[in-house]
């Protein structure tokens, strides 16, 4: 048995509570005017196997949904390396959202030349300071 020497990096895991019905933060998080009104500019489109582009300032990252289970999951392949899940319970009114950001390590650079040691970081503090703040003031307004 080979050993490969991929020393993943935990994934990054936020949880915020909306003041927002399940609804309606599915629509945000799953729908392609949803998630480019917090996120980027897409062509998402809410079927299992379905191949979407997500245009970032860095560049396109090609996208694949990989499971969808409306209105409570969510997940994609985003870019050569992450997997991103959005995960929404319903709390009477409001909703749980919990995001995980997955396929760090430590052996790897992103298709833009980075290090996943320094993009990690950087995208845990953008998730947390400015995307997650967008969600919540486009779900909530």
């Amino acid at each position: 048995m080979t050993n490969n020497a991929n020393h993943s990096i935990s994934d990054i895991v936020q949880t915020l509570v909306l003041n927002a019905p399940l609804q309606k933060v599915w629509d945000a998080v799953a729908t392609a005017d949803g998630i480019a009104a917090w996120f980027m500019p897409n062509d998402f489109q809410p079927i299992a196997g379905q191949a979407f582009t997500i245009h970032s300032p860095y560049g396109d990252s090609p996208c694949m949904v990989k499971e969808i289970d409306p209105p409570n999951r969510l997940v994609f392949g985003w870019g050569k390396d992450w997997t991103i899940t959005f995960s929404l319970k319903d709390l009477e009114g409001k909703t749980e959202f919990t995001l995980i950001h997955a396929g760090w390590s430590e052996d790897t650079v992103t298709e833009f030349g980075e290090a996943h040691t320094i993009v990690r970081d950087r995208m845990n503090q953008g998730w947390d300071s400015s995307v997650l703040p967008k969600l919540k003031a486009y779900v909530e307004a």
